[in-house]
């Protein structure tokens, strides 16, 4: 890799256009360009879960793989993510032995960026994969704007927005993990309704369900639910100020 972009991870899109498939969101660093790279859902929960420090009572693989790093004096310097000719994303694991010798791993890239959120590590990427895959997340929408039949379902997927709404009731905590799972519903839709509900709890009930949902390994709705109650939060404190 020639000259390196940083990137930094802003987020998982839970818009989903086809069953089963999420995005996370890399953003250029000093830029406004994104590049989306598609995850499975063992992906998106292991990075969802560390972006929201969701605690689980025993380690996720990527936990694990952290704690072989470190038990072995290896440091993960940079996680580099490029294109292969098939048009998938890939990745490099940058890892420095304890003598100093650099190794390049070869990784999915969503595993090496479910790593290196843990790491701490820096990403890359270089500028012919930003010119190729990168998007202006303001030029999708004023392209659904002015020509919302020519917006595809891979650039709304992008861009974290759907053109359809949903109406959905909760009504229990129970009723949260099928809310959630349901590829149908705009996120939008359930968040709003989640937010609604939880509107009937405190704070500190709330953080009760979250060690619940994570206990029982549960940990999309653990962390969608720390993801809501911070969000309440931030506009409580918007309100007072």
């Amino acid at each position: 890799m020639k000259k390196r972009h940083r990137l930094r991870l802003i987020g998982i899109t839970y818009n989903q256009i086809e069953s089963g498939v999420y995005a996370v969101i890399l953003e250029e660093e000093n830029g406004d360009r994104r590049i989306p790279i598609v995850i499975g859902y063992a992906e998106a929960q292991a990075i969802e879960c560390k972006l929201q420090e969701v605690k689980t009572p025993r380690p996720l693989s990527h936990d694990l793989m952290k704690s072989i790093l470190d038990s072995f004096k290896l440091t993960l310097q940079a996680v580099e993510i490029h294109k292969l000719p098939s048009g998938v994303f890939a990745a490099d694991l940058i890892i420095e032995g304890p003598d100093g010798d650099l190794r390049r791993i070869d990784a999915r890239s969503s595993d090496a960026l479910a790593l290196a959120i843990r790491a701490d590590a820096p990403i890359f990427t270089s500028a012919e994969v930003l010119d190729e895959a990168g998007f202006r997340p303001r030029d999708i929408m004023k392209k659904r704007e002015s020509a919302p039949a020519e917006v595809t379902g891979e650039e709304l997927l992008m861009a974290g927005a759907d053109n359809s709404r949903h109406a959905i009731e909760i009504e229990s905590f129970d009723h949260l993990e099928d809310a959630i799972a349901n590829d149908e519903i705009p996120v939008e839709d359930v968040d709003g309704e989640i937010m609604e509900f939880l509107s009937n709890f405190t704070e500190r009930e709330i953080e009760i369900q979250i060690s619940k949902f994570a206990a029982a390994e549960k940990y999309e709705v653990a962390a969608r639910l720390k993801t809501l109650l911070k969000r309440r939060r931030d506009n409580n404190n918007d309100d007072t100020k």
